[in-house]
């Protein structure tokens, strides 16, 4: 069992409880204990409070071990000894062996009478496991505060889960994006972002995609590469895959986040449209059908690429409209800085360069003030179609 395949039920469940196994558990003393010891301070995972008022208490209920199997246990609260204990766990039960001390037990409560239960034997996994819930081993031993997990692990078991959920080996450049924007959405609840703070939006949607696709990369190539390769051509060809869908998906994933965007703050636009022979900017303001309209004032149309990096590539835009000929083009990118040189020749060439604000800072300080933020150019855009 792994760390991560427990944090979900964790997650999901009711009320959940942690213990390492003792050498009482285990039987590594050699005495005759019965069962697993669980802290009073957990009482409510197993019984009422009412219980206390019992000398002994039993009932029954599921637990099933390891998503494998089950037992129908008895969970028992002993007045005389102040204690509780899960028993009747089965005479060939394979947790409770001496060589198991020191193991992670975890009791998660789906319902009244349904549990499960799940060890955690590798110092990496229970290593992991109480980092995602921000404990110690000095606080295991009582319930599971959920509370305490960052965000980073909700979106990691989000991201498992949509991959195990995968009908194909790789989604295409649409699906991934919209795959890393639900997921984001839904772990950090910032969609008001998406108008009041379009630059932090980009970048939260940009990391989660950047994550969802280094993940499916590790389930799809991790094995392959363990084994090893036959050959030196098995190798590049298997590398040569692995980079070229890494192109495919950096250059369409800025547009695709960009289009939501645009869209969730009511611009007007067309993606992808022609303007002249085989000349397609990423997207052109208001609309394709402006721009080919010569009665349309030019003053009024902009068009925008979208580039992730821009060090060596943004000359490209500046024929991609012959009727803007000498008119700013604008150019948004993830580029985490480039020289002053280069901005240089952009502002020379009328290139208005647009930065997530975060960015900004990486670039050179006399060169700060000119680059536009993405909430700058909507808010341009929006001004302008007004």
């Amino acid at each position: 069992m792994t760390a991560d395949s427990v944090i979900q039920p964790v997650l999901s469940g009711g009320m959940s409880y942690c213990k390492f196994l003792s050498a009482n558990d285990t039987g590594a003393t050699g005495g005759h204990q019965s069962g697993i010891l669980i802290s009073k301070a957990a009482l409510e995972i197993l019984f009422e409070p009412s219980v206390l008022s019992e000398h002994i208490f039993k009932r029954t209920a599921i637990i099933t071990w390891q998503d494998d199997f089950d037992t129908q246990s008895c969970f028992t609260w002993y007045s005389s000894k102040n204690e509780l204990r899960i028993t009747r766990l089965g005479r060939n039960f394979p947790y409770l062996r001496p060589e198991m001390t020191g193991a992670l037990f975890v009791l998660v409560k789906k319902s009244d009478n349904e549990y499960g239960g799940y060890i955690l034997e590798a110092e990496e996994d229970i290593d992991a496991f109480l980092d995602a819930f921000g404990m110690t081993p000095a606080d295991t031993n009582r319930l599971i505060d959920t509370g305490n997990v960052s965000p980073q692990v909700h979106e990691d078991i989000a991201i498992r889960e949509y991959i195990s959920g995968l009908a194909v080996g790789f989604p295409d450049s649409h699906e991934m994006s919209a795959a890393a924007r639900r997921i984001c959405d839904a772990v950090y609840d910032r969609q008001g972002y998406i108008i009041t703070n379009p630059d932090a939006k980009l970048l939260e949607w940009t990391r989660t995609e950047y994550n969802l696709f280094k993940a499916l990369e590790h389930d799809r190539y991790g094995g392959i590469i363990r084994q090893g390769f036959s050959s030196t051509d098995e190798f590049i060809q298997t590398a040569n895959q692995v980079l070229n869908r890494r192109k495919v998906r950096a250059g369409k994933s800025l547009e695709h986040h960009l289009s939501v965007i645009f869209d969730a703050n009511n611009l007007p636009y067309s993606s992808q449209a022609r303007t002249e022979g085989n000349k397609r900017p990423d997207f052109i303001f208001p609309s394709e059908s402006a721009y080919h309209d010569m009665l349309f004032p030019v003053s009024r149309i902009i068009i925008l690429a979208a580039k992730t990096t821009c060090k060596d590539r943004w000359r490209q835009i500046l024929n991609e409209a012959d009727r803007l000929k000498g008119r700013t083009k604008y150019l948004c990118t993830l580029q985490p800085g480039i020289s002053s040189e280069q901005l240089n020749e952009m502002e020379s060439e009328k290139v208005q360069l647009i930065v997530p604000r975060e960015y900004i800072p990486l670039y050179p300080p006399g060169k700060r003030a000119g680059i536009w933020t993405l909430k700058k150019f909507v808010a341009y855009v929006k001004e302008l179609e007004s």
